[in-house]
């Protein structure tokens, strides 16, 4: 069964719809900023999608582009001034930033209600400790919702991450932990990682390499998620599972593009409408 991510964000979307309401009655818009530096290419590739997710949502979005060549203190200046914007819920900085920027010291300068991708320290160890009340990643997040939406179940299976940085792999593997999957961390130096990715029931690839997951990776009949977005030598989008050698192995497989992607956008339109509804005092 391959998973298409459009299908969960438009019931993300429908879930959503009457907080957005609740909140434009009250003369409440939800406003997210995009704060980005340079022009990467995959940077205003995720931008047009973020921009796109918010006006289908009713979301204000702003962009704020600088230089390559901004210096730290102007950018930490500038994220300063976004956080005591109270018309802005929510701020995204592309990452990674460039070379001359301490990422660490940026980070700190972030107002943690208004990080709805987890930048902050403060939302990072929040992930860790099993804390509810930050914003997760949202690419992590994501991988939970399209198990969720499918029914997948979590709780008591053997599952295997491939990829262990901060931005994908060792968060999305903190929050199936904290839904009582039994999880292992692999990644391209594991010794025998084909032999333990077989074993896996859920196996979530995040290591950014195409075509690193073959089928002699995927155990038969498993959940593969496929959170890899990379270029291939023709230019076209890929994954790092060999989706056409592997789906006649998996149960249930995401594709790239129109999986883990498009429902990451999701998640972030929605931790806007949920910073929204908590600046102005709004359950949810």
């Amino acid at each position: 069964m391959i998973l298409k991510g459009s299908e969960v964000s438009r019931a993300m979307k429908d879930r959503a719809a009457s907080d957005v309401d609740r909140l434009k009655r009250k003369g409440v818009l939800p406003h997210l900023a995009l704060v980005r530096l340079g022009d990467r290419p995959d940077d205003r590739t995720y931008e047009r999608s973020a921009i796109k997710k918010c006006e289908g949502w009713g979301i204000r979005w702003s962009v704020f582009s600088y230089p390559e060549d901004t210096s730290q203190e102007e950018l930490i200046r500038e994220i300063k001034k976004l956080n005591q914007d109270a018309s802005i819920h929510g701020i995204l900085v592309f990452r990674p930033l460039p070379r001359h920027i301490r990422e660490d010291a940026v980070q700190y300068a972030m107002d943690p209600e208004k990080d709805v991708d987890c930048f902050s320290p403060i939302n990072v160890a929040k992930v860790f400790e099993g804390d509810s009340s930050g914003f997760a990643p949202c690419t992590p997040e994501a991988v939970l919702e399209i198990l969720d939406f499918y029914r997948i179940p979590i709780e008591g299976k053997n599952i295997v991450v491939v990829g262990r940085s901060m931005v994908v792999g060792r968060p999305v593997a903190m929050l199936l932990l904290q839904r009582h999957g039994t999880v292992t961390i692999c990644h391209t130096r594991t010794a025998n990682r084909a032999e333990i990715c077989r074993n896996a029931e859920i196996l979530v690839a995040a290591a950014g390499r195409p075509g690193l997951i073959t089928p002699d990776d995927v155990g038969q009949g498993a959940v593969v998620i496929d959170v890899g977005t990379n270029v291939d030598e023709k230019g076209n989008l890929c994954g790092d599972v060999r989706f056409d050698e592997v789906r006649a192995k998996a149960g249930y497989l995401t594709p790239v593009p129109g999986g883990v992607g498009t429902v990451t956008t999701s998640v972030l339109a929605r931790h806007v409408v949920q910073a929204a509804m908590r600046a102005c005092g709004e359950s949810q």
